[in-house]
């Protein structure tokens, strides 16, 4: 037994000493015992976070700000809960608590032969993993943490990671008295994972008990853990210990440690490991076969089926144990045989079940009925009609931006792209289950959930009822506004009430194809003017008067010449080009005397919905614009038509084509704001077809790439700098949290997403600029 008040080794604690180290140090104390392979390390106790707390007379100050607080208030909660860690990372430490920990740290130094070790700092509660209860993922966690300096400051902020707003809230709705949980911190050996993963000891998604499963992918588990990656997927017969389905996933990404070495960062696996490791598999046979027996025996230590993280040090060329918890999810009369037919990209998340419409082309779209799964090449403009009927689409082609993909979460149907094989193996007349969350196509009607569950993730996926009025009430305020995108005007009743500032982006397209059908030139040679002026009228109307007097941005049509060839009278007026994404569309369309007349017929419509029906609060945009000379242009024709540009009437552009980046500030002068088109930005930028499931899944299309960042943080300066709004619209802020971040930090204005992820952009915006003001605070 070690002589310190305040630290506990591994080797001295076990699963029942959760009071003393909460659930992950308790976890990882009785793995230790059980002989298995875990990264070494020490416990700082609950009783060293009473101490602090004690100590730095705190205790007194926490019960005065949490006496008054309304959890479901968040503004309030995040006051509160920002205050308590700004007293906690300022509070004084106890100075022989803070020697013992320095000298453990020193013991483990020498324990292990390595001076200054790096490690991982995690927060460990005393209610964690509790049967009732599971705290995981409500503290926080540090990697490569070096030198006694840095561990006390990550000790430290594990300790007021307690007080965190999200931790606070899940203590309050889960009944438990916030003072009577303690914060206990582990300090382990950092893993330097070439490989990691998780483990179920029992498959959690058929509940079988005689199969278990594992994920693997390259670097740390944070990219499998968090979804940042789709890992490789094992299914295992657990009698004979045998492979029965693999499924080698496309990794474009990896976490590893920083080059400084505090912290970690997302990189590319192309560029750290090679083209090989992307469509690689993770682990080899007998990798596999190590994973497969240490799973079989913690489960038989442990009596009960786990659910555990690993990962593969590629120093000491060893597995290790990184925590390991009873699955307690599985249910016992579940016995789902499910077989998989094809697999893609997530697109649209949910869960859809129907008979297969394998479809050409335009031509049978009158063919799908509804609560068919339509499975196609790729969808277009004309099929949405089709789609809207469609329990699920699935395609062979596309990446998370293609049409698909797009409209799918608009209309919130489970939706996979890229499955590459999809119309070969999926026939008309199949009974089949789309599982849009895991990208995979099963025969027959199966992942049946019960009605509760079914709410739950229905929830999850974005889907609206009636709560939804009560969480906008409920939505953290940001100064950062967040849009919404909206296609279909039928659309906005079922979404109003969702937390957003306004819409970001109104596609006028979909007023085109479902209410007017045909082409605006053709209706201009056959004198129907005033009815094409009338259905986007009132479509733009019926938008605006439901969110008034918040703002709607109406993007004026961005069809390309294939998809406005779709329309009536369409073939006779629009040419064939080899290459319509960077053909005759936006601005350069309607400036041109073969389309000029129809886009005033726009102009007429978006004028009678401001004045005829009082709706002030629409705004025009501008879509691929290229020049600085055609801007002025348009801008001469828009005030002919009653829409010029002044304090009542905005006028935004699309900033999604290089030029305006190099020119940002000659454009910002002359309207209102920009909106970055990130989707074609990064296309033209990257060189990278949106629409290339290919090139997707290698990487090039991303925003995140160093090129797109800097095009975003040129036009951000340059909207800043004249005074002008700068928002962006497309899902990359919402689905990667890093990308948010910069953006914020940039300062954006405001990002407009789809509707099946506003409340969690929001959230997430929310937490970015909280950690901002902390760190500008810190600095202070």
């Amino acid at each position: 037994m070690s002589n310190y008040s305040y630290i506990k080794w591994f080797d001295e604690i076990g699963k029942d000493d959760i009071p003393v180290v909460g659930g992950k140090g308790a976890n990882l104390g009785e793995l230790t015992s059980m002989g298995l392979p875990v990264p070494p390390g020490f416990c700082i106790t609950a009783s060293g976070y009473d101490k602090f707390i004690d100590y730095a007379e705190l205790d007194e100050v926490v019960k005065f700000l949490m006496e008054p607080l309304d959890v479901d208030n968040v503004d309030a909660l995040q006051e509160v809960g920002t205050a308590i860690q700004n007293k906690i990372n300022q509070g004084e430490i106890y100075s022989e608590l803070e020697d013992e920990i320095i000298s453990a740290y020193r013991e483990f130094s020498e324990k292990i032969g390595v001076k200054d070790p790096e490690v991982a700092v995690r927060s460990s509660a005393t209610a964690e993993d509790l049967p009732d209860a599971s705290f995981a993922g409500q503290q926080d966690t540090y990697l490569h943490i070096r030198g006694e300096e840095e561990l006390i400051k990550h000790v430290r902020a594990c300790w007021a990671s307690l007080w965190t707003s999200r931790a606070i809230y899940y203590r309050e709705k889960q009944n438990f008295d916030h003072f009577d949980v303690s914060l206990s911190v582990v300090i382990q050996k950092m893993v330097n994972s070439e490989k990691s993963g998780v483990m179920f000891t029992a498959n959690p998604i058929n509940n079988s008990k005689n199969e278990m499963m594992i994920n693997a992918s390259w670097g740390l588990g944070e990219a499998v853990v968090s979804g940042i990656v789709t890992p490789d997927e094992y299914i295992i017969d657990k009698n004979t210990k045998k492979v029965i389905e693999k499924n080698i996933a496309t990794k474009n990404y990896m976490v590893v440690k920083k080059e400084d070495g505090v912290g970690t960062v997302q990189v590319n696996v192309k560029d750290v490991l090679g083209e090989e490791a992307v469509k690689g598999e993770c682990l080899n046979d007998r990798e596999l076969q190590t994973l497969i027996e240490r799973g079989l025996k913690v489960e038989e230590l442990y009596g009960s089926v786990q659910d555990t993280e690993w990962g593969f040090d590629k120093d000491t060329k060893e597995f290790y144990f990184l925590q390991s918890r009873p699955i307690t999810t599985l249910e016992e009369d579940k016995k789902e045989v499910l077989k998989m037919l094809a697999k893609g990209l997530p697109a649209s998340p949910g869960i859809g079940r129907g008979k297969v419409r394998r479809i050409k082309d335009i031509t049978e779209i009158n063919l799908v009925q509804e609560g068919d799964i339509l499975v196609t090449e790729m969808t277009n403009p004309d099929m949405v009609p089709a789609m809207r009927k469609a329990a699920g689409v699935v395609t062979d082609e596309g990446g998370r931006t293609c049409h698909a993909a797009i409209v799918s979460r608009e209309l919130q149907i489970p939706c996979i792209v890229g499955a590459t094989n999809a119309t070969k193996v999926l026939d008309t007349g199949m009974e089949v289950t789309v599982d849009a969350t895991r990208g995979v196509v099963y025969e027959g009607n199966v992942l049946n959930e019960s009605k509760k569950e079914e709410n739950k993730e229905n929830r999850q996926s974005g889907s609206v009822n009636l709560d939804d009025s009560i969480r906008s009430l409920m939505a953290p305020i940001t100064a950062t506004k967040i849009y919404m995108n909206l296609g279909e005007p039928e659309l906005i009743d079922k979404y109003k009430d969702l937390p957003f500032d306004g819409i970001g982006l109104m596609r006028t397209e979909f007023i085109f194809t479902n209410m007017i059908g045909a082409h605006p030139m053709y209706l201009v040679k056959t004198n129907q003017g005033d009815f094409m002026i009338d259905k986007l009228a009132e479509g733009i109307s019926k938008v605006a008067s439901a969110i008034y007097p918040r703002n709607l941005v109406v993007r004026m049509s961005d069809f390309r010449t294939n998809e406005f060839r779709g329309l009536k009278g369409g073939e006779e007026v629009e040419p064939i080009e080899s290459n319509p994404m960077i053909g005759w569309r936006g601005v350069s369309r309607y400036i041109s005397p073969e389309y000029e007349e129809g886009f005033r017929l726009e102009c007429r419509a978006m004028k009678k919905a401001r004045e005829e029906y009082g709706l002030t609060n629409i705004i025009a945009m501008l879509p691929f614009v290229r020049t600085v000379e055609e801007l002025k242009v348009v801008k001469e024709i828009m005030a002919e038509e009653g829409l010029k540009q002044s304090k009542n009437f905005k006028i935004w552009i699309m900033a999604e084509v290089p030029s305006v980046v190099f020119q940002a500030e000659e454009f910002a002068e002359l309207v209102d704001g920009f909106s970055i088109g990130s989707n074609d930005l990064t296309q033209l930028v990257m060189g990278a077809d949106r629409d290339s499931g290919i090139l997707n899944n290698m990487g090039y299309f991303d925003e995140r790439n160093e090129p797109v960042k800097r095009a975003l943080k040129i036009l951000i300066d340059a909207c800043n700098k004249k005074g002008k709004t700068c928002s962006i619209c497309g899902q990359g802020p919402s689905q990667y949290p890093e990308l948010a971040e910069f953006l914020v930090e940039c300062g954006v204005t405001s990002m407009s997403v789809n509707p099946d992820t506003v409340d969690y952009t929001r959230r997430l915006v929310a937490s970015v600029e909280q950690k901002m003001i902390l760190k500008k605070l810190r600095e202070i």
